[in-house]
């Protein structure tokens, strides 16, 4: 320690007295700017700076790749010190210079940089369900040649498909209170418009469409929230299209030709597989839609369309039901001559029902972002399902050591006991062993995974399609996405 003081010392009264005159060479200046690199390293930040200052003078009119370099260090110190907006000026700069001096991947690093501290890498969407309203705040990180998502907070509000739709005279406030909410936590992260999605769900589009004049007075509601004119709801949602929007979300792009989606839903199982090209654009990939309007809550209201029937009674005519719209349902989509969708080892899976199943029986993974899902689990998940519901929904959660993930356990299982009843709980159970039985006797085996945050699979598709779209459209013309 007192070696490690003294050489703190030697260092801070090298920087002092050997550096506290401007450089009077590039040669000096060069040894100033590679010691300000080495100071930011030891948190040193402000010394860093200081050497910058005395350096820059002597490169600004004789080495304009160092003057770049020197710029570069100076916003990154400035960054350190977290004064974003001196940080973004000399960023800035140095990005400028690196594109003249035709050096691309020190300009992309900056760039990269630039956004972050500006915030635009920084997105929000809105995904307006029958049954929620779901929020999630949005970053990206850029991965081999295009941007992936990092979640950082998402908020899910109760929003009853009997409030939003049937309570006609109240004017769908639920609605309007929900999405006020998710536009009063955008603000909080001071992101514009331009990088705000609002996304209504296809089992919204579908239950309006019985009812014009509903599907119009609940959009003008919802758009009476809205701050401004510039901020819409995308209202054009369809199975397939809300399918590839849930793969582009949930499946991360370098995984496309060996991983197809698929999403358990309220009211449909949608997923597919996209095909890609080395075009760009729009035309760069080819998406094959699987589409089965089935979901946990359809399948409850079949089984039991008068809700009367006993636990035991339903049980019965749950796992009767469940085969007749399996072997009508499911052959037909998911079968051997599907090539694309065998040729995929990998099925990434969403939805309350596979959440659920993860939650329950596997609590220790709690926040891991992928988990593998065995036949034996869907197994052991039915089972407990039909015959101890007790006991399959309050799993031990005390033999976790790590307090966070109890924690989190603990938050998911609270919050699935309030999502997912006994029936819907059986009805899923049901119908999740009899999808993987098809993809599993349709073909080679299948290693299915669960993808955490699935749930707003579809918007978050929505935001990654249009940004990497930017971004490949602008890399094309030799310019830098800095959106």
């Amino acid at each position: 320690m007192k070696r490690l003081l003294t050489l703190f010392f030697l260092l801070n009264l090298w920087v002092n007295v050997g550096f506290a005159q401007p450089a009077t060479s590039t040669t000096q200046a060069i040894r100033y700017i590679k010691l300000a690199n080495t100071l930011r390293a030891v948190d040193k930040s402000d010394e860093s700076i200081s050497l910058l200052k005395r350096a820059l003078p002597a490169v600004r009119a004789t080495n304009f790749y160092w003057e770049a370099v020197a710029n570069e260090i100076m916003g990154l110190s400035y960054s350190d010190l977290h004064d974003s907006t001196t940080a973004i000026r000399y960023l800035e700069r140095a990005r400028t210079q690196y594109l003249k001096l035709k050096y691309v991947a020190s300009a992309w690093g900056v760039n990269e940089v630039v956004r972050n501290l500006s915030n635009k890498n920084l997105y929000a969407g809105i995904q307006i369900g029958t049954s929620t309203i779901k929020l999630a705040i949005l970053k990206t990180r850029y991965e081999t040649d295009f941007y992936e998502k990092e979640i950082k907070s998402t908020v899910d509000i109760a929003n009853p498909a009997v409030t939003l739709f049937a309570d006609v005279s109240g004017g769908f406030r639920a609605g309007q209170d929900a999405l006020k909410v998710c536009l009063d936590s955008i603000q909080h992260y001071n992101i514009p418009t331009e990088r705000v999605f609002i996304v209504l769900s296809n089992d919204v589009r579908q239950e309006l469409a019985r009812s014009p004049e509903n599907r119009k007075r609940l959009y003008e509601q919802l758009s009476r929230v809205l701050p401004n004119s510039n901020l819409k709801i995308d209202t054009t949602l369809n199975a397939s299209r809300e399918a590839e929007l849930f793969t582009t979300g949930a499946i991360p792009r370098k995984v496309w030709p060996t991983t197809s989606a698929l999403d358990i839903g309220n009211n449909s199982t949608v997923g597919g597989y996209f095909d890609q090209s080395a075009n760009v654009g729009p035309a760069a990939k080819t998406f094959h839609s699987i589409s089965i309007p089935v979901g946990i809550n359809s399948l409850v209201n079949q089984i039991d369309e008068k809700h009367s029937l006993s636990i035991d009674a339903y049980k019965r005519e749950a796992q009767r039901v469940v085969k007749s719209v399996s072997d009508a349902r499911l052959s037909s989509q998911i079968n051997a001559k599907n090539r694309g969708l065998q040729q995929r080892k990998t099925v990434g899976v969403g939805g309350d029902i596979v959440w659920a199943l993860i939650t329950y029986l596997h609590p220790e993974k709690a926040g891991v972002t992928a988990v593998a899902i065995t036949m034996e689990d869907v197994e052991q998940f039915k089972k407990l399902a039909l015959t101890d519901y007790k006991e399959l929904t309050r799993p031990n959660t005390s033999t976790i050591a790590n307090s966070e993930v109890r924690a989190q356990a603990d938050q998911d299982i609270n919050t699935i006991q309030n999502q997912l009843n006994e029936k819907q709980l059986i009805a899923g159970a049901l119908w999740l062993d009899s999808i993987m039985k098809a993809y599993l006797t349709a073909g080679e085996p299948k290693r299915f995974v669960f993808v955490r945050n699935a749930d707003v699979g579809w918007v978050t598709g929505k935001f990654l399609e249009t940004i990497n779209y930017e971004y490949e459209s602008t890399i094309a013309k030799g310019s830098l996405y800095t959106r």
